[in-house]
């Protein structure tokens, strides 16, 4: 009987090791991460753009199909190829990128499914306002990098997406002539720390 307690208070005491055990870490790789958005421009086009700077954390746990997810945009590093539209971006008008410099989006729950695919719900935060954001992973894949020599660089990446209004975050300078409805995408690749 006194084994028998033993064994069952080792196996309590291992159960929480092997469940984080399970959850792998990563870091977002900055070189290869790429957060942009698309949004009409007077109705005749979709103007894109994106942001140069990025970084985060991932933690992806497969066995049990969660994990989170946290993203930082560095909102001064948005990027149309058009200096003084990308100036006029960083201005009150639409990102305040001097009074709110970051953008984030961590997530509240992340459910991955078989098909490599994944649902995120999470809570985006654009100057200074923070509202719900569910974001759509269209597929999720990891492995070792084709490109390191010595393969041992474990690699997860996705393509995630969403759309929001712009101004449920306080930017609704030129509405209507420049939309309200903006498509986020959020192309990540990541490196096991």
């Amino acid at each position: 009987m006194r084994y028998a307690k033993t064994a069952i208070l080792f196996l309590a005491s291992a159960l929480p090791f092997t469940a984080m055990a399970a959850a792998e870490r990563f870091t977002i790789d900055p070189d290869h991460s790429y957060p942009y958005f698309r949004i009409s421009h007077l109705g005749f086009s979709t103007m894109q753009g994106r942001f140069n700077k990025t970084q985060g954390k991932l933690e992806i746990d497969r066995e049990n199909g969660t994990g989170s997810v946290e993203v930082v945009i560095d909102a001064n590093s948005v990027d149309t190829a058009h200096k003084k539209r990308d100036d006029h971006l960083r201005s009150p008008d639409f990102l305040n990128a001097v009074e709110f410099p970051e953008i984030t989006y961590k997530s509240t729950r992340v459910t991955i499914h078989d098909d490599g695919s994944a649902d995120v719900e999470g809570t985006l935060t654009l100057m200074g306002i923070s509202k719900p954001v569910a974001l759509k992973v269209s597929r999720f894949n990891c492995g070792i990098h084709p490109m390191d020599p010595k393969k041992k660089k474990y690699v997860c990446g996705f393509d995630a997406s969403a759309h929001i209004k712009r101004s449920d975050f306080g930017m609704d300078f030129a509405l209507p002539a420049i939309g309200d409805d903006m498509a986020l995408i959020f192309a990540v690749e990541a490196v096991r720390d």
